[in-house]
């Protein structure tokens, strides 16, 4: 008998529970049942946008499936994270570009509080790019011009609008889908006042690439600020810091 205070024993192990068929399905996966490519981060560049052109067209040349897919997460309303999978319209040197409806949930997320994070996986190549920084949204003007250059439906599901919003039937979709489609082809010049370009400028990028033996290689870039009183362009001033982490 335990004496007072004595916290009872623990009770005896039991013999694991057999996996279940999901646990059997999902352990039977393949990881990067593929010849991964070599990555020397000696030899990267000293900005990280050339370095995610190449692994892009990498990417593409290998045979991805939607490598201008991306995840894009951002700070929710009640402060906690929120994601989902969006396209990439440009990457260039004022940052990465993406899309949507300001009136929509990331949209509004956005506008209170303008930071946000993308993350792009090509199981191809066994490669991940994590990148994080601020988000601005662009004119209308240049808003518009990204729409009117990409397909017609891509036009129309920008002027069914209401993104984000209950939908109360399917049907009532389909209508307003029909319509938009209809409007699209009629005017391959439409305004879709709410729809905006956004730009994520980079503050960090870390291009991960898989090995097979799990000696992964992790390449952080980091953006760093020279002393601006002494340096009356910003974009003089700015530079970065490369790294590698553990993986």
């Amino acid at each position: 008998m335990p004496t007072p205070g004595t916290p009872p024993p623990s009770p005896a192990p039991r013999d694991a529970a057999p996996p279940t068929p999901f646990q059997r399905l999902l352990r039977a996966q393949r990881v990067w049942d593929v010849e991964l490519p070599a990555f020397d981060p000696a030899g990267a560049p000293a900005d990280p946008l050339p370095l995610f052109h190449a692994w892009f067209a990498e990417a593409v040349a290998a045979g991805q499936a939607e490598p201008h897919t991306m995840g894009l997460a951002t700070v929710a309303e009640d402060g906690g994270p929120d994601v989902r999978t969006v396209m990439l319209h440009d990457a260039d040197d004022r940052g990465w570009h993406f899309a949507s409806h300001a009136s929509s949930r990331k949209g509004r997320q956005l506008a209170a509080r303008p930071e946000a994070a993308l993350h792009f996986y090509w199981a191809s190549q066994g490669r991940q790019i994590r990148i994080r920084g601020r988000v601005a949204a662009a004119p209308h003007a240049e808003s518009l011009a990204d729409l009117h250059a990409r397909s017609t439906g891509a036009l129309a599901a920008a002027l069914v609008g209401r993104q984000s919003e209950v939908l109360d039937s399917y049907d009532e979709l389909a209508r307003s889908s029909a319509a938009a489609w209809d409007r699209a082809r009629a005017e391959p010049d439409a305004d879709a006042p709410t729809w905006t370009l956004y730009v994520l400028e980079p503050q960090e990028v870390e291009f991960f690439q898989g090995d097979e033996r799990r000696r992964h290689i992790r390449l952080r870039y980091r953006r760093t600020l020279a002393d601006r009183a002494l340096q009356a362009d910003r974009a003089a001033a700015e530079g970065w810091t490369r790294e590698l982490l553990w993986p």
